[in-house]
């Protein structure tokens, strides 16, 4: 049985935390870096997530996450454009790399994307982990040829930076490509309260709510004529994450490109 070497990155966050619990139950994975911020660094990366002990200190050095640990994979939980340079490092080293991290810039994200047709290594960018999403996502695909009239509603946690969520916005994409047309609305509207209808993705409008006592919660409404259809998932803990993002840790090896969405490698 081959052994999938990770380092994670973002090892102190509460996704990180989650990751390495999930990496120690596995006898197929074995923690051998994990990168995180200052008033983390020296502890064991097991003790921080309540694994136990592992022998793996926090450090904040890329480099030194690299040469120390010799990962197989990289998995990146940490916030936003660091994610782009750890992920560039990896490659560096010719090594995969599991993105979980929301609001990269476009720029970088391209800037990976010819990194990995270069280097015809794999790099998987996923806004959300959870299984239950990645079909909510899907279903709303399908759904979205035959109502074209939809609104999405995300709710997440008062302590996420970005809005909308990357997985509305993906969702939103994945509408807009499945549908035959953008319905125009149906009377001419007038704002009150500017921002109160929202705002448009990829011609979809998206509506984003943040409130403590949430945890990662997202609807697709489509209406037709005399029904409706309502698409939800509801995210209650980071756990809800781990058996999508063990997948993805599994299967990043076998692309050679940079690709969008746990979806792209569930069937391989």
């Amino acid at each position: 049985m081959s052994v999938h070497r990770v380092a994670v990155a973002g090892a102190a966050g509460r996704m990180g935390r989650a990751a390495i619990r999930a990496i120690a139950r596995r006898d197929d994975m074995l923690l051998v870096g994990a990168l995180g911020r200052a008033a983390s660094v020296g502890q064991d990366a097991g003790v921080v997530a309540g694994a136990g002990t592992l022998g793996v200190p926090i450090v904040a050095d890329l480099a030194e996450l690299f040469l120390e640990g010799r990962p197989t994979v990289l998995v990146d939980l940490s916030r936003g454009e660091p994610a782009v340079e750890h992920a560039e490092a990896a490659l560096d080293h010719r090594v995969p790399a599991v993105i979980g991290a929301t609001g990269l810039p476009a720029a970088g994200v391209e800037r990976l994307r010819e990194r990995c047709r270069a280097e015809r290594v794999g790099v998987l960018l996923a806004p959300n982990f959870a299984l239950g999403a990645v079909l909510m996502m899907e279903f709303a695909r399908q759904a979205a040829r035959f109502f074209p009239h939809v609104e999405i509603t995300e709710l997440h946690h008062d302590r996420k930076r970005d809005a909308p969520s990357g997985t509305a916005a993906r969702t939103a994409h994945l509408i807009a490509a499945a549908r035959a047309e953008t319905p125009p609305p149906a009377v001419t509207e007038t704002e009150l309260v500017a921002g109160v209808r929202g705002g448009l993705v990829a011609g979809v409008r998206v509506h984003s709510v943040r409130l403590p006592g949430l945890m990662a919660h997202q609807e697709v409404l489509f209406g037709g004529p005399g029904e409706t259809l309502r698409l939800r998932h509801d995210s209650l803990s980071e756990e809800s994450f781990m058996p999508g993002l063990m997948l993805a840790i599994e299967r990043v090896g076998t692309v050679s490109d940079l690709v969008e969405g746990l979806e792209r490698v569930l069937e391989l």
